[in-house]
């Protein structure tokens, strides 16, 4: 796959993330968060299974001939990555409001690039950190966070964060040495669902008439966001460097935003505007920057 390939699968995945954090919020009307997760997840894993049989299963022998092992190990911990992220993201919207949790939750923005520098002794392109400090000022205004109280439910979407940042960090690992973005896609959707459902039986009720009711949130959380766009994360980056590619994913506020206008009518105020043009410089930097050198 191409640079340019990985790039638009990057933009893809980050619209339909913004445009679902509507459905999320609005999904737990009758059921709790990780029935929600449990049930948009494994609608997820179904709109995928079909695809890894079609396409990948034939690769198996090849791909798994010199380490299954890597395999399995990586996908767990990339599936329990996105689980502990969007079951925190998923409770912490009962506790706190919609602004501060799009703002809190791109804390991973700066939090991929220290924790690759401290654990992995890898070095970042400079232009990594300007570009993490334009998207987190685009985050502060493009979700009003300064008219906002910080609650409780704030600190769990910021140690969703930091989950969010091991699930890009895990994914930029395993993409380099697998070429099973649909089976990597189908497992980790899988894992959250089970561990959802787990959890979902112990402290919460499933109802089915309740879930019924959320059907419309659930598919569009589901099949596109919990399927298609976690399996177009990682076409994204085999390609891009985890810490470019959380630059580019902080998009997903600006998504949101905009969908919060056409769909719901908000309207969009003069920091809502800065805060778009923040992060998409942002974005812009973090891919143009490193190539300077190149072409000189």
């Amino acid at each position: 796959m191409s640079k340019s390939l990985s790039l638009l699968s990057a933009l893809v995945c980050t619209f339909i993330w913004g445009t679902t954090f509507i459905a999320q919020d609005t999904g737990m009307d009758d059921i709790g968060p990780f029935t929600f997760n449990a049930v948009r997840f494994f609608v997820g894993f179904l709109a995928i299974i079909p695809l890894v049989f079609l396409f990948e299963v034939k690769k198996f022998k090849s791909e798994f001939k010199l380490d299954l092992k890597t395999f399995i190990v990586f996908s767990f911990l990339i599936g329990l990555s996105l689980f502990l992220g969007s079951a925190l993201q998923q409770v912490a919207l009962l506790y706190t409001d919609v602004a501060n949790a799009a703002f809190f939750t791109i804390f991973y923005v700066p939090m991929v690039p220290i924790i690759i520098f401290l654990f992995k002794k890898k070095s970042i392109h400079w232009s990594v950190w300007p570009s993490v400090v334009l998207c987190l000022i685009g985050g502060y205004l493009l979700t009003n966070f300064h008219d906002a109280t910080v609650r409780l439910g704030d600190t769990l979407v910021i140690l969703g964060a930091l989950f969010w940042s091991t699930h890009i960090i895990f994914t930029g690992i395993i993409v380099t040495k697998y070429n099973l973005p649909l089976t990597l896609g189908a497992l980790q959707t899988f894992i959250v669902a089970f561990f959802s459902f787990i959890i979902g039986l112990i402290y919460e009720e499933f109802i089915f008439e309740n879930i019924l009711k959320e059907i419309d949130s659930i598919l569009y959380a589901g099949i596109l966001s919990g399927g298609f766009a976690f399996v177009l994360q990682i076409y994204a980056q085999k390609n891009i460097s985890p810490a470019p590619a959380a630059i580019i994913f902080s998009l997903e506020g600006v998504f949101a935003t905009i969908a919060a206008w056409f769909l719901l009518d908000q309207i969009l105020g003069l920091n809502n505007l800065l805060g778009c043009f923040f992060i998409l410089c942002g974005v812009l930097l973090s891919q143009l920057l490193p190539l300077i050198k190149k072409v000189n």
